[in-house]
């Protein structure tokens, strides 16, 4: 989905070299899921059971939080 390749695209590049070691492993734990699955996440359709995938999905639906 190209979409969700912007986003992450656009995290990966601002947010990720920062990032704590947490946050990096609950990002590339984001890359592992099916583009359906993370779709629903980034449009709120549904919401991760993992508070360190939450806090990620966050960071790349509201970049300037």
């Amino acid at each position: 989905m190209r979409e969700l390749d912007v986003l992450l695209q656009r995290y990966l590049e601002q947010r990720y070299p920062s990032a704590s070691e947490e946050e990096q492993q609950a990002f590339e734990a984001l890359l592992e899921l099916p583009d359906p699955q993370l779709f629903a996440y980034v449009v709120n359709r549904e919401q991760p059971s993992d508070s360190s995938l939450i806090n990620v999905v966050a960071r790349l639906t509201h970049p300037d939080a």
